[in-house]
């Protein structure tokens, strides 16, 4: 894949949006309660991205389980490093427009009441991966919907690190979804467990929450 360049500021303020995929995400969500979408981003805005995360890999924090008293950062958990994304950035920014429009496309056709998104940069070194666990904070309606796009260039099966959503109910296995370049995954926060799989490749990825109005 070639060098991807810098995000031109037109894209910027004028991101094109695809009211299809939001028509397609509305309807895999209000049907089956996650939607799996490749190639869902402008594709300058997906490359742009993928350039921002490798130049920002170093910076990233480790992140922790839980919140408050209960944080704590344990690699058995979860292994991986973060950076939170904010408006001071080009590329950050153009992200973080895009995914407001969705919020409102989504609220348009399904009437969540998607007050508004955070998310955050997730890199995974080799041998890295995310124990099975829920979004939403027990006892809180904080986080609705929950979204990861990932930003691999030439994943290959060998490299593992998939994300595994598994069914409310029982322990099924729903979904296995390879980290490929410029897929979206988006799902009920609350309902779905999921997991990232041990990864043999360094793995990136953008992983987002809408939340509810006073979360």
């Amino acid at each position: 894949m070639k060098t991807p360049k810098p995000l031109d500021i037109n894209i910027t303020e004028n991101l094109p949006t695809n009211e299809a995929s939001f028509d397609l995400i509305a309807n895999a969500l209000e049907t089956v309660g996650y939607a799996i979408i490749a190639d869902c981003l402008p594709i300058a805005l997906s490359l742009a991205l993928s350039e921002r995360i490798i130049l920002i890999s170093s910076e990233c924090k480790r992140a922790g389980v839980g919140r408050g008293q209960t944080h704590l950062i344990d690699d058995l958990i979860r292994s991986d490093g973060i950076h939170w994304l904010q408006t001071g950035n080009l590329v950050e920014t153009a992200y973080l427009k895009w995914m407001e429009q969705l919020r409102l496309g989504l609220n348009r056709r399904l009437f969540l009441g998607l007050f508004d998104y955070e998310s955050h940069f997730a890199v995974y070194e080799t041998g890295g991966g995310y124990h099975k666990h829920l979004d939403a904070f027990q006892g809180t309606s904080n986080r609705l919907l929950s979204t990861v796009f990932y930003l691999n260039p030439h994943w290959l099966p060998e490299h593992c690190g998939e994300l595994l959503i598994h069914g409310p109910i029982g322990d099924i296995l729903l979904e296995t979804i390879p980290p490929d370049f410029g897929t979206m995954v988006i799902f009920q926060s609350a309902v779905f467990p999921h997991e990232v799989a041990i990864t043999q490749h360094k793995r990136y990825s953008i992983a987002g929450w809408f939340r509810g109005r006073g979360a």
